[in-house]
């Protein structure tokens, strides 16, 4: 995977961390309560593969838990954080998620910070992704994300995704039910994350995927890809190196986006970026559709309706068909037409002032090829 990651052009759209999840550990630990690789599928060692990994220009993650054992079984840190946190900067690790099965929701506000400064105190930057959030929510709890925001890089707020739709459809909902409480807690360093892209799989269709890669860009997801390589169909590929698109997730001004419209199945999603104008933000915005009838729907908004309000207009991009509709004004009244569980993602650029002058266009239309 790290020699595809380079030679099909991922590493140069910005997927630099090769992660390895569960089961990369023997059962038991060693002679010293050392962890050790298993002996059988990474002979060589987990200090072997990270320089491997480091020797393609890319960054080495690595899997651990905080409880007893692992969710596949696996030994945990539970009892041995500070030695563990050592071992993986002795390997060079550049990426820890750490897992929360077989430990007590009610120790997490402890084991995750203390792990955490177990980590800084190696002296080597590791990126600490965290599952202290979801298990927590799971027993009833409020998780203090303050804390949470302090000693984690990202985090896991809800289900392990499944490769359906219908594990996508509900992760979607969670985000967008849950907005107000979730969004405020995501910026630059400390990102929720909805976990991995499912896209080149098997469960999802092709205009699943390029929903999932819209809406992660608007949530400012970490991107993960989930997939062989090997393998991956043209089409997805393509879907999962979209510069574009990656460019919105990756907006550094990290404001996470939000649900604005749901109804009767069409959802519109809609993130601030830069570039900024005075007090006016450009925006990516998504347009959903959910319905279950199988036909492509009409969906009609003026940018006025969707917040973008600057008089000096915006310049609009489809970010899938690449369609660049000009500078629009708020009073613009957009069409577009959304493929059966598709999106529509737009980018609004706002303008400077230099360019309010120009003409507007009264609508445009988007129809698939």
């Amino acid at each position: 995977m790290a020699d595809l990651v380079v030679s099909e052009g991922y590493a140069a759209l910005g997927y630099e961390y090769i992660n390895v999840d569960d089961c990369w550990l023997e059962k038991s630990r060693g002679p010293r309560g050392e962890l050790v690789a298993d002996r059988r599928r990474f002979a060589s060692g987990m200090k072997a593969l990270a320089d491997y990994v480091h020797a393609k220009g890319l960054k080495f993650g690595i899997y651990e838990d905080y409880g007893n054992y692992t969710c596949a079984g696996y030994p945990g840190i539970l009892g041995f954080s500070q030695n563990d946190a050592a071992q993986f900067a002795s390997w060079d690790v550049d990426y820890v998620k750490l897992d929360g099965c077989y430990s007590l929701p009610i120790d997490m506000d402890h084991g995750y910070p203390e792990f955490g400064r177990n980590l800084n105190a190696t002296g080597r930057h590791m990126v600490y992704s965290c599952s202290w959030p979801v298990y927590q929510i799971y027993a009833g709890m409020n998780p203090n994300y303050s804390s949470i925001i302090q000693h984690c890089n990202l985090w896991r707020n809800y289900d392990d995704i499944q490769d359906s739709w219908a594990s996508l459809e509900s992760i979607i909902d969670y985000y967008g039910n849950n907005q107000d409480a979730i969004i405020p807690n995501a910026g630059p360093g400390h990102w929720n994350d909805p976990d991995m892209l499912i896209i080149g799989n098997f469960g999802l269709s092709y205009e699943q995927s390029k929903t999932q890669m819209a809406l992660w860009a608007i949530m400012a997801a970490p991107l993960m890809m989930s997939v062989d390589l090997r393998t991956i169909r043209p089409e997805f590929k393509a879907i999962l190196q979209n510069r574009k698109i990656i460019a919105v997730d990756q907006d550094p001004l990290g404001i996470q986006g939000r649900r604005i419209y749901k109804h009767k199945g069409i959802e519109i999603w809609s993130r601030p970026i830069t570039p900024i104008y005075q007090t006016y933000y450009s925006y990516a915005i998504a347009f959903v559709n959910r319905r279950t009838d199988g036909t492509p729907s009409d969906v009609a908004v003026t940018l006025r309706e969707l917040g973008l309000i600057s008089p000096t207009g915006y310049r609009v991009e489809d970010l899938y068909e690449e369609v660049d509709y000009g500078i629009l004004s708020p009073q613009t009244k957009i069409k577009v037409k959304v493929n059966p569980s598709g999106v529509v993602i737009l980018r609004a650029d706002v303008q400077p002032e230099r360019f309010s002058k120009r003409p507007y266009n009264p609508i445009f239309y988007r129809y698939p090829n």
